[in-house]
């Protein structure tokens, strides 16, 4: 169902903050290879340590749903010279990428400047224009070498960049010793070797690369310690998941958002992500619990907590669906799913500059996905986004920006662009191929709108409205 009117639209999202403070950017790879049935073939360089681990790691993203998150990251600091080495955030941009080449979950921007520089400079950029969309965290790290050289630690230190406070349960501390041509580490309370015959820079690209998964998997709460091969029941990991929850529980709104979102992926929800339980969270809960093998009751629990992050996601989704295989359906009355979609700039042109609002309308609780073809033809996600991470978009309607912190407004070049809006009756955006499911606010590799309406069509199976507007300068 797709319909067409003419108006126009532009974003000044990341442009406005971004020319200010970086000259290089690690985005997370082009279109996805093809991947073999229950493997992911993502491309590792051969000097890479934990290829298997960043692999691993790359499907956990992707499972649990983590997305669009940006980061700035700058030289590590060198403890001993009390200053940063040039060219070693190298080190963690590169490891990221290999890790997200299928979930696109991450999104590294190398800052241009010492870490005094980047905090002023993101300040003043935020002045100027507070709907500038600055990355959401900053990465600090320091290498330090101890024992004359064999050993070599990374520690690194995750802050947002909303007012530069540190992320709570995230940082990471890991050191690496040369021995017999092997780089040894210790986690969870376990050693572990892997080939260091390319000496120092080998150990410090291994070390970059524990620590990526280390501290983005505390950040978005997947089980990374699987992908480094410790079990659950050991009890420096056990010790952790039950950090992650104690965390969670103090905010219930926290607990309830994280499981609503984890149990949406898994089609036992669809309501919406705000935190708040009805029954039909409470019923999602229960059924994941009984396919868990866990009491039916709607309890979010610790053994509950701890379940999910071990469970074979495919199988309990399986298990889900074959309980309940109607949970995200259209029921068989409801009417064809449609969308309206308007502007403050109905009915006429724009002057350059001019901000826009929008209003999207489903005639049924959908989940909507909006783009914009620019004045220079790149194709960017701006909904759903950092700041609204819940794609679902209820019949009373949705205002873009509305309160979110970016800007729609026309091109100062007076070019014509096109907004698409994309609603489906489940959230697919996961299921989307690599060049249509990037960060938000950040030019998609595809050629056309057209390209992106494919990719839903495909992964909606046909269940799909689709609303475009056009907008023109005066």
């Amino acid at each position: 169902m797709t319909t067409s009117a003419t108006r126009c639209f532009a974003h000044r999202a990341a442009v406005a903050l971004l020319a200010w403070i970086v000259t290089a950017c690690a985005t997370t790879g082009g279109e996805s290879p093809n991947v073999a049935p229950g493997g992911y073939t993502a491309s590792v360089p051969p000097t890479s340590s934990f290829g298997p681990a960043l692999r691993c790691m790359d499907g956990l993203l992707l499972e649990h749903g983590v997305r669009d998150l940006s980061v700035i990251v700058e030289d590590l600091a060198d403890a001993a010279q009390q200053r940063a080495q040039a060219g070693s955030k190298d080190l963690l941009v590169g490891a990221v990428s290999d890790m997200t080449q299928r979930s696109r979950a991450i999104r590294l921007v190398a800052a241009n400047a010492e870490w005094g520089q980047t905090v002023a400079v993101i300040n003043q950029a935020q002045m100027r224009d507070p709907y500038a969309v600055a990355p959401q965290f900053a990465l600090r790290g320091t290498l330090r070498t101890l024992d004359g050289g064999h050993t070599i630690a990374l520690d690194l230190t995750l802050l947002t960049t909303q007012d530069m406070s540190v992320v709570p349960g995230t940082a990471t501390q890991n050191a690496a010793m040369l021995k017999a041509g092997n780089a040894e580490f210790v986690k969870f309370g376990q050693t572990t070797a892997v080939p260091a015959a390319g000496g120092v820079p080998h150990v410090r690209r291994a070390l970059a690369e524990l620590a990526v998964i280390e501290l983005f998997g505390r950040l978005s709460k997947v089980p990374y310690w699987n992908c480094l091969g410790t079990p659950a029941d050991n009890p420096a990991v056990a010790s952790e998941i039950q950090d992650w929850y104690d965390a969670m529980a103090a905010r219930p709104a926290e607990i309830v958002t994280y499981f609503q979102q984890q149990l949406r992926m898994r089609q036992a929800y669809d309501g919406p992500i705000d935190g708040t339980v009805s029954n039909g969270f409470k019923d999602a809960v229960s059924r994941t619990r009984e396919a868990l093998g866990l009491s039916r009751e709607p309890k979010l629990s610790l053994d509950l907590f701890k379940a999910y992050l071990g469970a074979d996601m495919a199988a309990l989704h399986g298990k889900i669906r074959a309980a309940a295989p109607t949970v995200a359906a259209a029921t068989p009355a409801s009417p064809p799913l449609s969308l309206r979609m308007s502007s403050s700039a109905d009915n006429r042109r724009l002057a350059r500059g001019e901000p826009v609002q929008l209003s999207i309308h489903p005639n049924r609780d959908a989940h909507v996905y909006c783009y914009l073809q620019d004045d220079k033809r790149q194709v960017t996600r701006f909904f759903p986004n950092r700041f609204q991470r819940d794609s679902r978009v209820q019949t009373n309607g949705l205002q873009l920006p509305g309160t979110m912190r970016f800007e729609l407004a026309m091109n100062k070049r007076g070019v014509s662009e096109t907004v698409a809006c994309f609603a489906t009756d489940r959230d697919v955006l996961t299921e989307l191929p690599g060049g249509v499911n990037g960060s938000d606010f950040q030019p998609l590799p595809v050629a056309s709108l057209d390209q992106v309406r494919q990719a839903f069509i495909k992964a909606s199976g046909g269940t799909l409205a689709h609303e475009s507007v056009e907008l023109r300068a005066r």
